[in-house]
């Protein structure tokens, strides 16, 4: 099977020149002021772009949108989150970073929202974050994204919370922009895909567009998945060969080790290597603006702080609302434009 690439670019994308990037970059540091001075690592150029690339190159619409991740990092100190704070959201391996990479060097999320072992919204979230972290910490210099793989064993209904999906989309579509490279939903269920028509108008159309359904009895998603991962090492629920499966006990050493190092890091003021996250270079600093802030009213998204009236929907009415979506409605699925680089990859086929 030939796999070329098809999909045009998108026309809302902008292309600017290195120059067009940079007044653009300097622009927002202008506008941020101190503060861009106080917490460098999160206002680097390479950060910045981040969040340029996702208001479309819009500095006034970039500028807000770093302020509030600024203002959230300051206040929910992402970085100083341990494993001991999150070890029982972890318990069924309901998210955690693969111990490989993918064949593009891209960090691998796994997610199994079927194993959801708690009910606390705000735990939940606070683990989601420390997995980011972790990720990021792991980034290699040249990809600064990641593969989130979406295994959806066990996954019914039931599994649904209409408030932790939109705390979700919050936080990693404004906090953690331009981080998610592709993220591959393999195996949903069919009831799914009419749930996913509801879940889509809390993403962005920039993290849509990353989203793709992936199939066991498709060939060409197989064939994708193997264009993209080492089939030695991707786990068998997701057409691989690695059955070893989540170890607890295994996966926690490995996170405190992190930790350790993280901490190490933060507590001897030196510079981070790239691959490193920047909160954790600009940790010191944070807390020095932080308590030049006290008096402020640092900013948070509402939903951060939402009662559990907040909730948009119970199971039931979420229940009613798939059924009356059409079962229909097309999905987004793998294929050959998902693969970076596949022609210098796989110059003839994709086997």
């Amino acid at each position: 099977m030939s796999c070329r690439k098809s999909r045009p670019p998108s026309v809302a994308e902008k292309s600017l020149s290195l120059e067009e990037q940079q007044a653009k970059i300097n622009d927002v540091r202008r506008m941020l002021g101190t503060k861009a001075d106080k917490i460098p690592a999160l206002c680097s150029d390479t950060a910045i772009i981040r969040y340029l690339k996702a208001r479309n190159w819009n500095t006034k619409k970039a500028t807000k949108m770093l302020d509030e991740s600024l203002k959230w990092r300051l206040k929910y100190k992402p970085e100083n989150i341990r494993w001991e704070d999150i070890a029982q959201e972890a318990e069924t391996g309901k998210i955690y970073r693969a111990d490989y990479h993918d064949k593009f060097g891209r960090v691998v999320l796994i997610l199994r929202p079927g194993f959801q072992n708690t009910k606390s919204t705000e735990l939940q979230i606070k683990y989601l974050v420390y997995c980011m972290e972790n990720a990021i910490m792991h980034l290699n210099p040249e990809k600064d994204q990641m593969v989130w793989l979406i295994d959806f064993q066990g996954w019914t209904m039931s599994s649904i919370s209409m408030k932790v999906t939109r705390e979700t989309a919050n936080v990693l579509q404004n906090h953690y922009p331009e981080r998610l490279g592709l993220a591959i939903l393999y195996n949903p269920p069919k009831v799914f895909e009419s749930f996913w028509a509801l879940v889509k108008p809390f993403l962005e159309p920039k993290t849509y567009k990353k989203v793709r359904f992936a199939y066991s009895d498709d060939i060409q998603s197989q064939k994708i998945m193997e264009a993209l991962f080492d089939m030695d090492k991707l786990e068998s629920v997701f057409g691989g060969k690695n059955t070893a499966g989540f170890n607890y006990e295994a996966y926690a050493k490995r996170m405190r080790e992190d930790d350790a190092k993280k901490s190490d890091i933060m507590n001897s003021g030196s510079s981070l290597p790239i691959i490193q996250s920047s909160v954790a270079s600009q940790s010191h600093e944070s807390e020095l603006l932080a308590s030049e802030q006290q008096s402020d009213s640092l900013g948070s998204d509402p939903c951060s702080e939402a009662s559990d009236e907040c909730e948009l929907s119970s199971v039931d009415e979420t229940a009613s609302k798939v059924e009356s979506v059409d079962s229909k409605t097309p999905v987004p699925t793998l294929t050959c434009d998902d693969v970076p680089n596949i022609e210098a990859a796989e110059p003839k086929e994709v086997h």
